[in-house]
């Protein structure tokens, strides 16, 4: 047993990186409206998706308000090793993988209160290697699951000037697995808990041509609390004195993990200058400096995750064009910057600099309103060079449609 264990503790040790491929995926990407337009939408926020762009917005929205939908992808990590066999490869998950989004507003006509509550995935979706490739003992399967339900109330404080905050109860489920000697083994780890939080936005409209919003979401943990399934067949090891058997092991065990998500902070600035067109910038940072070292406790021995991620900002550009009969159509920009460091790469999340274009159309009723658009997004190759098993250069593709039905009452 002590062999056992002081052979497959530093084992698990060099195991940590992997668990943090999900908090790599943020989804920024709430409602098709804003999609199409970059996710530039803090300084507009026109519609009830504003509970999460900015929840200062529900004070424009008369009335009861609901807008349901889903935003739906598909993605694919492009990998060339620097050496050994199958050194090039994909990630095998193409198929789509969906977010739901719901929103519901309320604001009585002349009342400067507005309610709201809305609920989506700000995180999530998943990444699965072939298990024959030479970093399954370092990346396999990464898959994460995340719901935030969040209630919000907003004030209008002046005809300009707007105020808002909610609460976030965020559920998360998190699941990885690695090989650890030879492909049908595995090391997983599955767990799943509750975190809360809150958000607050402030939206000011000086002048009909000029807009300012500030959304702010505050960090929350979620302690991952489940189990590890460390599995393995025997082996021998040769030694001067002969042949050393290793008996195999199919062991679970109870395990958590306290993880860390981050605060996010976003400026927009929109410019009118006519009812009919809108041009929007916003700057959104994260603060995954704040992901530092994670602890998974497990009862053979607690295991040191570290990450040691940087925080970074996503720049927002979007344009809305409004037609005849309520037609509008939109396109916009993001430039995200890669949040990992080199020396914290770890292929499950395979972040990078990425460029993301999106356009979309939408068309507003008496009552009824609808929106649809589509997003490409495209990560430039990213050089890898630290002397392990993931050097190479890694390339990353990903299509996504998102559609949205909206209502008045």
């Amino acid at each position: 047993m002590y062999f056992r264990r002081t052979f497959f503790l530093p084992l698990l040790l060099s195991l940590a990186p992997a668990t943090g491929w999900a908090l790599g995926i943020r989804i920024p990407d709430q409602n098709p409206a804003a999609t199409a337009r970059g996710d530039a939408f803090a300084a507009t926020a026109d519609n009830p998706s504003a509970i999460y762009y900015n929840p200062a917005g529900i004070t424009q929205l008369d009335g009861t308000r609901a807008l349901v939908g889903a935003y739906a992808i598909t993605l694919k990590d492009r990998v060339s090793l620097d050496s050994g066999e199958h050194s090039s490869f994909s990630s095998t998950n193409t198929d789509f993988q969906f977010a739901p989004q719901s929103y519901l507003t309320w604001k009585p006509p002349q009342s400067p209160l507005a309610l709201g509550f809305g609920i989506y995935a700000p995180f999530g979706f998943a990444l699965h290697y072939p298990d024959d490739t030479p970093i399954r003992t370092l990346a396999h399967i990464g898959k994460i699951e995340y719901l935030t339900m969040n209630p919000v109330m907003a004030l209008k404080v002046t005809r300009s000037f707007s105020i808002a905050i909610g609460a976030t109860i965020n559920y998360g489920k998190a699941t990885l697995e690695r090989g650890v000697l030879a492909p049908g083994d595995r090391f997983r780890f599955v767990g799943d808990g509750v975190g809360y939080g809150l958000n607050a936005g402030v939206l000011w409209n000086p002048h009909r041509m000029h807009h300012f919003g500030l959304s702010y979401r505050a960090p929350n943990e979620i302690d991952f609390d489940g189990h590890t399934h460390l599995q393995y067949d025997g082996f021998t090891v040769p030694t001067p004195f002969g042949p050393f058997p290793v008996p195999g092991v199919d062991r679970r065990e109870e395990a958590d993990a306290t993880i860390k998500f981050p605060q996010t902070l976003v400026f927009g600035y929109a410019f009118t200058p006519t009812d009919d067109w809108n041009f929007e910038f916003d700057l959104d940072w994260a603060d995954w400096d704040s992901l530092n070292t994670v602890t998974l406790h497990q009862k053979s021995g607690d295991v040191l995750l570290p990450f040691n991620w940087r925080s970074s900002f996503m720049f927002e550009f979007g344009v809305t064009k409004k037609f005849a009969y309520g037609l509008h159509a939109s396109a916009g920009y993001v430039y995200s910057e890669n949040s990992v460091p080199n020396e914290s790469f770890n292929p499950i999340v395979p972040d990078s600099n990425r460029h993301i274009f999106s356009v979309g159309l939408g068309q507003q009723f008496t009552s009824l309103s609808w929106d649809l658009a589509y997003q490409y997004t495209y990560g430039p190759g990213r050089r890898i060079e630290q002397g392990t098993a993931a050097d190479g250069t890694y390339r990353f593709d990903s299509h996504a449609v998102t559609l949205s039905i909206g209502y008045h009452f």
